[in-house]
């Protein structure tokens, strides 16, 4: 009998009050699912490997506990630079790896690029003094390697001792300088006391001093040295009065890269002035009060990653990845001389959240940006200022221009 007519027969006792069981039908053990195979992981077309060597300055002994640098600092930035590469490169199957390499105060930051270039690492951030990073340059010469300078301000990097292989992120002194002097003149505070550290840094920030003010037309009126040492924190109503008697001046700028003094004179000066230059109003490549253009976007994206606010360091390591990185979109290829030669082509260009796009000088490899002028609280202005102009950009009014370099890259 057809089973088709048994079940519907079935279903017609049932309908008439006389329920049949329903015949039972042998099934057959159901077929175990078929195991997902798992995705083939897609290999990276291109692969950037960077390096970082940052060398642990020697803190000084008057140092604060609130005035520590945080561990991860500048680390943290490259890694954010890493993530916001990811974000764009993994859609043209490239990756980007970064693998850092902190050498102690009295190490060889040498012997530890050298780790990272035999590792496979074509590209190299470093934050380590201008001797140091001269010892690495000459020694990475002739090898496929590009280096990015995000510490050493020192003009002589972008000057007569410039090299080929180096990128400087970094702003130099100079470039501080300038933009510190712009915004003092557009306020015509053009009197200056000039107050100097004893280091060897001081002494070349307060050289950069002298060359802002002669290039913008303001005049250094007074100049000391700094010489009551650190004990003077302790005595500083007595001391720094004393010391700034030389005088009326418009401003008070000082150069104490270290923050041996600089952070005791306001409010204790002979004349109630305002402070610029290592304290005070300072110039910076970044503060976490900046928010315009974007900012707020890149401080909350490191916050969350970091769980702390960008220092300069932060960003100026984070620049230097994403340089990297947005080079890399373009080139589709993790060749540093291919990487380095759209760096320096002129329609490249870099987004640093400041209003305006950075880019690479041809002549000495400094990243032209603007400078934030601000003091711990907030961002005042940033420079160029408004009126200050040039042929080309007035990204160049800071700095060494074209006709005042000195450097002949070998």
């Amino acid at each position: 009998m057809p089973m088709n007519w048994m079940a519907n027969a079935a279903v017609a006792g049932c309908l008439l009050g006389v329920c049949a069981a329903a015949p039972v039908m042998a099934q057959q053990p159901a077929s175990p699912p078929l195991a997902a195979k798992p995705a083939a992981a897609i290999p990276p077309a291109q692969t950037f490997k960077i390096g970082v060597v940052r060398q642990l300055p020697e803190p000084p002994p008057w140092i604060a506990p609130l005035q520590m640098p945080p561990d991860d600092l500048g680390i943290a930035g490259a890694e954010l630079g890493i993530r916001d590469s990811l974000t764009s490169g993994r859609f043209l199957k490239l990756d980007y790896q970064l693998t850092s390499e902190i050498v102690p105060t009295d190490g060889d930051p040498l012997a530890a690029a050298q780790k990272l270039v035999d590792a496979g690492n074509a590209y190299l951030l470093l934050d380590v003094p201008a001797d140091q990073l001269l010892r690495i340059a000459d020694a990475m010469k002739g090898r496929k390697v590009a280096l990015i300078n995000v510490g050493a301000t020192d003009d002589r990097l972008r000057q007569e001792d410039c090299r080929a292989n180096v990128f400087h992120v970094a702003p130099s002194r100079s470039m501080l300088t300038d933009a510190l002097a712009q915004f003092l003149v557009t306020k015509r505070w053009r009197n200056w006391f000039l107050m100097i550290g004893r280091t060897d840094g001081d002494k070349l920030y307060a050289e950069a001093v002298r060359r802002s003010a002669k290039k913008f037309g303001a005049k250094i009126v007074a100049e000391k040295v700094w010489d009551y040492g650190p004990d003077a924190r302790a005595t500083a109503q007595s001391e720094v009065p004393r010391g700034t008697q030389v005088g009326d001046y418009d401003l008070l700028i000082v150069a104490d890269e270290l923050g041996e003094f600089g952070d005791i004179l306001p409010y204790n000066t002979w004349l109630a002035r305002p402070i610029a230059g290592t304290q005070g109003l300072m110039p910076l490549s970044w503060h976490p009060t900046m928010e315009n253009w974007g900012a707020a976007q890149l401080q909350s994206r490191f916050f969350k990653q970091s769980k702390r606010m960008m220092q300069p360091m932060d960003f100026q390591m984070w620049q230097g990845v994403f340089a990297i990185g947005s080079a890399g979109l373009k080139t589709r290829d993790s060749d540093p001389e291919k990487v380095e030669a759209l760096l320096l082509s002129p329609d490249y260009d870099l987004p640093v959240f400041k209003g305006v796009a950075a880019s690479f000088r041809d002549w000495d490899h400094q990243l032209r940006q603007p400078i934030l002028l601000t003091h711990a609280t907030n961002t005042v202005t940033l420079s160029p200022q408004a009126g200050f102009l040039h042929q080309v950009t007035p990204l160049d009014t800071l700095g060494f221009d074209r006709p005042e370099t000195k450097c002949k890259f070998n």
